[in-house]
């Protein structure tokens, strides 16, 4: 059962949160060093866009089947078992290079699997917080973990960036192996249920788990706030990824900082002061207006400051609008997903959440990376930065055109 405590003094939560800070700080990472260990065993922009496409294509793959399953098990022991795979798949990469056997197509396989394994724990996840906190606490609950995860952007990837001067990209990345042992041992040690017992939920069958998921897609598409915050969050994920795919490229080749060294990690790191803003900005904003009509006025600004971050004339000016992205980009991010968890009926969270991360997250990060590869090929890499990167203006319209602006707050329902 939840309990209305501050979310400071619940423990449960402090142990959910320390578990999310720790998996995240691990996987900020392996962000930054996978697609740098890519570019120099290969040299090779598109490659690298590679390790970026794998990191969604999964939610393609498994993302429906991942939320059904997690709808019918107990959550808890499906976070922890997600945790310790995902563990022992990544520490391969590390023992690989210090046995002097590590190949790129090792490095690609462990980015897929990873994320694979990933998918089960974010099926599971979804559904695990509402229940910890309670449908009231939810925005709030949210806004602390992206908070803690905006500080992490600002310190993790300007550290990896110094660190990359004196360790290989693979040595680094032993440091996500560990989180995830250590979010795997939070998770277990909490106390109170993440899961309402089910009844009647009968055996694990294929026509079962096609059943659950039909279920949970035709709530998506049937419910027209869900539906929207899901389209425009496919859009805005075209334009994150072109970025994130062809970053190191673009660091290197357009503004000139190399693939090291405290200004390449920066460039990474200040998309955590606009996560911070938006944490401490979200809970008050939700006090004056609902989520759906946050999520519309934040989208013109993320999608004008993508496009700015793409046509930066120099290293200053891309940190500049990296800045005013990050903040419109996360406060999109969290108003939606609060939305989504409040709307939706506990006992489908997990197959809403994995339809909906199908598609803002498989469809468009896969596309918007493949995409970034496929034109950095054909036209220099600020070009295609700066054609994918438009679909945050995309965004921006779909969602004032639609009917979520007129959308009820669902925490006053």
């Amino acid at each position: 059962m939840t309990t209305s405590a501050p979310l400071r003094a619940d423990p449960d939560f402090r142990r959910y949160w320390a578990a999310r800070t720790v998996s995240v700080a691990g996987s900020l990472a392996t962000l930054v060093a996978l697609p740098v260990l890519v570019y120099r065993l290969t040299g090779s922009a598109a490659l690298t866009a590679i390790t970026t496409t794998l990191e969604a294509a999964p939610y393609l793959i498994f993302g429906l089947f991942a939320g059904a399953i997690a709808d019918r098990h107990d959550r808890q022991r499906v976070m922890v078992a997600a945790d310790l795979a995902n563990a022992a798949v990544i520490s391969s990469v590390p023992l690989a290079w210090w046995l002097g056997h590590l190949t790129v197509v090792h490095a690609l396989v462990v980015a897929f699997t990873v994320q694979s394994l990933f998918t089960f724990f974010d099926g599971a996840n979804f559904g695990a917080l509402p229940v910890l906190v309670g449908s009231e606490r939810i925005g709030a609950a949210n806004s602390a973990i992206f908070g803690v995860g905006g500080v992490l952007d600002l310190v993790m990837p300007a550290s990896v960036g110094l660190l990359l001067a004196v360790w290989s990209p693979a040595t680094i990345l032993a440091l996500d192996a560990a989180s995830f042992v250590a979010s795997a041992l939070l998770v277990r040690s909490i106390g109170r249920p993440l899961s309402v017992p089910r009844e009647h939920a009968g055996p694990l069958r294929p026509a079962a788990i096609l059943r659950d998921v039909r279920e949970g897609v035709g709530f998506l598409w049937r419910h027209v706030g869900v539906r929207t915050t899901t389209a425009v969050g496919t859009l805005q994920s075209i334009a994150g990824a072109a970025f994130m795919s062809l970053a190191v490229a673009f660091s290197d080749r357009v503004l000139g900082v190399g693939t090291s060294g405290w200004r390449f990690g920066l460039l990474y790191s200040v998309w955590g002061i606009g996560g911070i803003v938006a944490a401490a900005l979200v809970p008050r904003l939700l006090g004056v207006t609902s989520p759906g009509r946050l999520v519309a006025a934040a989208l013109p600004f993320s999608g004008v400051a993508g496009v700015a971050v793409a046509l930066s004339p120099s290293w200053a000016a891309a940190v500049t609008a990296m800045v005013v992205w990050g903040v419109a980009y996360q406060v999109v991010l969290i108003a939606s997903l609060t939305y989504r968890q409040q709307v939706t009926p506990e006992a489908m969270l997990g197959r809403v959440n994995m339809a909906g991360r199908m598609l803002s997250w498989g469809i468009g990060w896969t596309a918007g990376s493949l995409g970034a590869g496929a034109l950095a090929r054909l036209v220099d890499v600020r070009a295609a930065m700066v054609a994918l990167t438009c679909a945050g203006l995309v965004a921006a319209a779909l969602a004032w055109l639609s009917p979520l602006r007129r959308q009820p707050d669902p925490a006053a329902a």
